[in-house]
């Protein structure tokens, strides 16, 4: 049984992960955005998972969310599965939200990132931008490049972490929408096979996954150079160390 704390859990790919994982035995710690959110996840909680409170969109409740999660207990993995698509929002939620959570939860066996086939059309441009979301600086794509470039940083940087980028897919969720092509079960199979699978390909740290298949990202993302302006940008945004040893 492993312990996997998953963000944005309440509906979408994070909340079917979650209830997946449940079924299989192991202990889920979920993740919703404010306390009126946990009568969404009430059915989750009744079968033993646990849950964190706090809006990713704030560096603040971000950290507070950290905290939390290292209160209940190191994680064996975590799942970075919050994310929107429009708005001043998608920089604090889906880059900074994702680098304070791994720079300040106990380093867990696997980290699981959720980047996205858009992240191929992704700008890999650090300049200007505004990280905290007082204006609207990048795109959904650009913010998936940005994650994938974390995932594979703390894959290289942290060899006793598997470190995985997952595209989920076009799947209908609520952010995909009704008519999506794509298999939502397949949306978050592969998710949950990294963070808990017993193959061995699930343990290759630095892939890059679409439907457990490794395929090749971005190749910024796989970029030495861009990674570490990426981390310098993070930690000047946030004023949090990350960890390089």
């Amino acid at each position: 049984m492993s312990r996997i704390f998953i963000t944005g859990s309440a509906d979408g790919l994070g909340r079917a992960a979650a209830g997946t994982l449940l079924a299989d035995g192991h202990e889920v710690v979920l993740h919703v955005r404010g306390r009126q959110r946990l009568d969404a996840v009430q059915d989750l909680l009744n079968r033993g998972a646990r849950a964190v409170v706090g809006d990713l969109s704030d560096q603040g409740q971000a950290e507070d969310v950290a905290a939390q999660v290292n209160r209940l207990g190191r994680m064996d993995a975590v799942i970075h599965n919050a994310g929107v698509y429009t708005g001043r929002q998608i920089l604090p939620v889906n880059v900074i939200a994702p680098y304070v959570l791994t720079a300040l939860v106990t380093r867990p066996d696997r980290l699981v990132y959720l980047s996205s086939g858009m992240h191929f059309d992704g700008r890999p441009e650090l300049g200007g931008l505004d990280w905290h979301g007082r204006g609207e600086s990048v795109s959904y794509s650009d913010s998936k490049l940005f994650v994938t470039a974390l995932a594979m940083a703390v894959a290289r940087l942290w060899p006793g972490v598997v470190a995985s980028a997952v595209d989920p897919g076009w799947v209908p969720t609520k952010m995909g929408g009704p008519n999506a092509p794509d298999d939502l079960r397949l949306g978050h199979l592969t998710q949950e096979w990294l963070a808990a699978g017993n193959d061995p390909r699930a343990g290759e740290s630095g892939g890059y996954w679409h439907h457990q298949q490794q395929l090749d990202p971005h190749p910024a993302a796989r970029d030495v150079a861009f990674q570490g302006e990426l981390l310098r940008e993070l930690e000047g945004a946030t004023g949090i160390a990350f960890d390089r040893s």
